[in-house]
C-alpha cells in the first residue's frame, strides 16, 4: 500500500488546521472522503479542502472501497460506536482522544481491532513530535541522572462562555466523559508515560469549585512510574491565570517544558542551562499521520496506537475515581 487512503468521520475544528490537512498533504496519504451529520456543513469542507467524495451517513463513508483507513475525528462519546463499525468493517483506524468514555470502553476497542487484524491508532500525536522526541533524548542520555520526580501544574480561567452556561460538550459528561481535565490532562499524562515509562500506581481527588458546568474542574494527583520516579498533577480551570508548566527533576538536573505552549524547553545541570526550540509543524498531527501510515505500511513501529492508549484511560479512571 503505496499510498493510504483515508476516510474522516466529523469535520469539526480540530479538522482545519491541526489534523484534516495532514491526512492529504503528507506522502503517502490522501484523504479521500469525509462524512459530517449535517450536509451544508460536510460538503463545504470538502470543497474548501479539495475532498472528493462527501457523505452524511458514516457507514456509507467506512464501506467506500476507496477508503483503506478511517479517522473518527468526533466527540467521545461516538469514538465505541463508530470504531466498531470501523473494524467491523476490516480496516484501519484512528480515534481523537481521549479513546472512549473510560478504560473498559477503550479494553474493548482494543480487542476487538486486534480479532480482527487491523491497527487502531490514538491522536496522542505528542508522542511523534520533534520537541517531546528531544526531551526523551534528554532523558535516555542521562542528561539529568536518574529520574526522580515529574510535577505538572496546568491552570486557566474559566472563560466566558463557561461563565454564561454556554453548550459546551468539552464540559458534559455525558458526552466527553469528564471535563476539561479530560479533554486536556489525557495529552500529558499519555507524553509522560512515553517519556519515562508506565504509571502503575495513581490516586487523585476532583472537585466542582466553580459549579460552572456537570464536570470536575480541579483536580490533583500523585502517582509512580514503573521505573520508581513519582509524579503529581494539578489541574483547576477556575483559577486566576493560564499556566502550563513540566519540571522533570533528575539526580544530576532537571528539565522544564510545557505540553501545550510552543516555547524553549530547558535543560538545567549544575554547570550549564540549555535552551532548544524545536517548533510545531504547521500541522500539528503532520508526524503522527506520518507513522500511521509508516505502521499500516509495515515499515516502522508508530508510538500512539490502542495499547499504549489504554494506559492513559486506566490513569484518568483512577484519577477520577470511575474505577
Amino acid at each position: 500500500m503505496r499510498t493510504v487512503r483515508w476516510g474522516m468521520i466529523g469535520c469539526g475544528s480540530v479538522t482545519e488546521r491541526k489534523s484534516g490537512p495532514a491526512f492529504y498533504k503528507a506522502p503517502g496519504s490522501a484523504l479521500v472522503a469525509v462524512m459530517g451529520r449535517r450536509s451544508e456543513a460536510v460538503s463545504d469542507y470538502a470543497e474548501r479542502h479539495g475532498i472528493a467524495r462527501f457523505y452524511t451517513d458514516a457507514q456509507a463513508l467506512i464501506d467506500d472501497p476507496e477508503v483503506d483507513a478511517v479517522y473518527i475525528a468526533t466527540p467521545p462519546d461516538s469514538h465505541f460506536s463508530y470504531s466498531m463499525l470501523v473494524a467491523a468493517a476490516g480496516k484501519h483506524c484512528c480515534v481523537e482522544k481521549p479513546m472512549s468514555l473510560n478504560a473498559t470502553q477503550s479494553r474493548e476497542m482494543q480487542r476487538v481491532f486486534d480479532a480482527a487484524g487491523v491497527h487502531l491508532f490514538v491522536s496522542y500525536y505528542r508522542r511523534s513530535l520533534p520537541r517531546f522526541r528531544k526531551v526523551r533524548q534528554w532523558i535516555e542520555q542521562g542528561c539529568i541522572g536518574d529520574i526522580r520526580h515529574l510535577t505538572w501544574t496546568l491552570t486557566k480561567p474559566a472563560s466566558s462562555a463557561d461563565i454564561s452556561g454556554a453548550i459546551n460538550w468539552r464540559t458534559d459528561p455525558t458526552i466527553a466523559g469528564g471535563g476539561y481535565f479530560t479533554d486536556l490532562a489525557c495529552h500529558g499524562l499519555d507524553l509522560f508515560q512515553f517519556l519515562l515509562g508506565d504509571i502503575v500506581e495513581v490516586t487523585g481527588f476532583a472537585a466542582r469549585q466553580g459549579g460552572l458546568y456537570q464536570a470536575e474542574d480541579a483536580v490533583v494527583a500523585h502517582w509512580r512510574f514503573a521505573c520508581g520516579a513519582t509524579g503529581m498533577g494539578c489541574w483547576n480551570f477556575v483559577a486566576d491565570r493560564r499556566e502550563d508548566r513540566v519540571e522533570v527533576i533528575g539526580s544530576q538536573g532537571r528539565i522544564n517544558f510545557s505540553v501545550f505552549n510552543d516555547e524553549p524547553l530547558q535543560l538545567c545541570t549544575d554547570t550549564s542551562i540549555s535552551l532548544d526550540i524545536p517548533h510545531h509543524p504547521e500541522h500539528i498531527q503532520w508526524h503522527h499521520v506520518l507513522g500511521m501510515n509508516a505502521h499500516i505500511r509495515g515499515e516502522s513501529q508508530h508510538p500512539a496506537i490502542a495499547e499504549q492508549a489504554l494506559k492513559t484511560d486506566w490513569v484518568m479512571d483512577r484519577i477520577l475515581q470511575r474505577c
